[in-house]
């Protein structure tokens, strides 16, 4: 397996893990605390801002260094750990890029939607309570995800140091 990749891909992963943990134990806590015109103002304008090339880079990375990886492990030897490659690359693909595509994405996009100006407390009031607790639940499995698909990184990292 070529160590360089999966270096890459542990720290490409260690930093969206990074990422769905820090808005779990901070961000949306802190979003929780405040009314809701300021609520959909701020969680607009953080969606919009998370579209930059830097969080792209990381988050498609992803997509094609974990295949790689797969298939660099496969080459080397189905071994111990190839499965915790593979499992990573399967635990990415649908807990994080399934889960933010099918779950999250939309949910911002009904968010974007939204002309705020324009609507009154209760619509507000309906909107967040709709929105924010999917949300969060959506978030909290890209969390997990994120974390155990950093682990198992770890672990095949450890593996391949101490097999060589």
């Amino acid at each position: 397996m070529n160590t360089t990749i999966l270096i890459i891909t542990i720290i490409f992963s260690g930093l969206m893990a990074g990422l769905f943990y820090s808005w779990s134990i901070s961000v949306t806590p802190g979003l929780a605390k405040i009314n809701n015109v300021s609520y959909l103002r701020a969680f607009q304008s953080m969606n919009r801002a998370i579209i930059n090339p830097l969080f792209f880079v990381v988050f498609f990375g992803l997509v094609i260094l974990l295949p790689l990886l797969s298939y660099l492990s496969y080459q080397t030897s189905i071994s111990n750990q190839f499965w915790y490659v593979i499992f990573a690359t399967i635990l990415y693909f649908v807990g994080i890029m399934g889960v933010t595509i099918g779950g999250n994405v939309p949910l911002n996009n009904a968010l974007e939607a939204l002309q705020i100006e324009s609507m009154t407390p209760e619509q507000m009031d309906e909107f967040r309570k709709s929105f924010e607790s999917k949300w969060n639940r959506l978030n909290l499995i890209r969390t997990i995800s994120s974390t155990i698909t950093f682990l198992l990184l770890v672990i095949a990292c450890v593996r391949e140091f101490y097999s060589t």
